[in-house]
């Protein structure tokens, strides 16, 4: 990556804040525009906390990096990044994220999943604007969410995605619909990436790696729905970040159909693992790995806090990505292994919460 302009939304965010560093450490010539709105959906002191890396690898290199606080619902904000920075690539990560929050407040993922990314699409198409080179490429965040409760695994990014059991879910696939009409449209380069379950170290609190971390600590009980019979294709942050970068650089191409109309430059792949975990043996490994950073006692009493629930409104029983495409375009899978991530992320919550900032919990 060298001699681009780069914008990336949701850029305090967990991926794009990962994103951001591994840009700057790694590339040359960048000028990387930021956008987040900082809002308060979860605990604003790690975002500051990313933002703060991002400055450190900022003062390393001799890539340029902006930040600019606002939210990319805000079309004027939006046309006015565009117009001043002219972004060669555009990485949407900005998004009212959670499958449960989306039950309770709806109209926050209306607001930045389909209205933002709306402006986001008409940015990118007004970029070719008075022969412009504009966009080359339009990278989007989108979720394993999308396959709701097809049986059929692993999934594929060739499967029917008809079935949404959360509004969040319906967003992402929303997003991928509005992506593909644009392309058709205005020949937008666009590629969406299906996240499955991304964790790591300052990840996003509302997590369930995160929030059982929490409730151990303050002594209270953790809840494992379906009775701890749900499984996760849990994605390490790095491998994610891995997987974004690579796809950065490599845009769908151009190509005429035989009716002389452009075929959309448009393509979805699935970034996950591909290795499914189940619950419990995951939090058996979150409790070893507690216990190791010394998040927790050693002589702590796990089975005393742990609960087994029914499954919840808007979950899914598994999640588990087919990723031989991501493989045969891009050389490259997932591979972190679980205990290697959590390890990573124990040792990163004690730095954080214990040692550095006391008990914040």
């Amino acid at each position: 990556m060298k001699n681009k302009s780069i914008l990336i939304t949701g850029a305090a965010g967990f991926i794009g804040a990962n994103l951001t560093v591994k840009l700057l450490r790694e590339g040359r010539g960048l000028t990387i525009i930021g956008l987040d709105n900082l809002n308060d959906y979860y605990d604003v002191s790690i975002k500051q906390y990313r933002l703060e890396q991002i400055e450190y690898a900022a003062k390393e290199t001799n890539n340029k990096w902006i930040f600019i606080k606002g939210d990319i619902s805000n079309s004027e904000i939006v046309r006015n990044i565009f117009n001043e920075y002219k972004p060669d690539i555009v990485v949407n990560l900005a998004a009212q994220a959670g499958v449960r929050y989306s039950i309770t407040n709806p109209d926050a993922y209306i607001e930045s999943n389909i209205i933002g990314f709306y402006n986001i699409l008409e940015a990118c198409r007004h970029s070719y604007d008075s022969g412009q080179a504009g966009v080359e490429h339009l990278v989007y965040a989108s979720s394993s969410s999308v396959y709701g409760t097809n049986e059929k695994v692993p999934y594929s990014i060739e499967d029917k995605v008809d079935n949404p059991v959360s509004l969040y879910a319906a967003t992402k696939k929303s997003n991928e619909l509005m992506a593909h009409a644009y392309s058709k449209l205005y020949n937008i380069p666009s590629t969406g990436l299906r996240f499955f379950t991304v964790y790591g170290p300052a990840g996003r609190p509302d997590m369930a790696y995160f929030g059982f971390t929490d409730k151990l600590r303050a002594g209270k009980t953790i809840e494992i729905f379906n009775y701890g019979n749900c499984k996760r294709d849990f994605t390490y942050i790095d491998d994610i970040v891995e997987g974004i970068v690579r796809v950065m650089q490599k845009p769908p191409e151009h190509k005429v159909g035989d009716d002389e109309l452009p075929i959309p430059p448009y393509k979805i792949y699935n970034i996950g693992n591909s290795k499914p975990e189940n619950l419990l043996e995951f939090v058996d490994i979150l409790q070893q790995e507690l216990i190791r950073a010394k998040v927790l006692p050693t002589d702590y009493d796990f089975e005393k806090h742990k609960k087994l629930v029914p499954m919840q409104a808007g979950d899914v029983p598994i999640t588990y990505a087919d990723t031989s495409p991501l493989e045969r375009d891009f050389g490259f899978k997932p591979n972190t292994p679980l205990r290697t991530g959590l390890r990573k992320f124990a040792e990163w919550y004690y730095e954080f919460y214990i040692r550095n900032k006391g008990d914040r919990t």
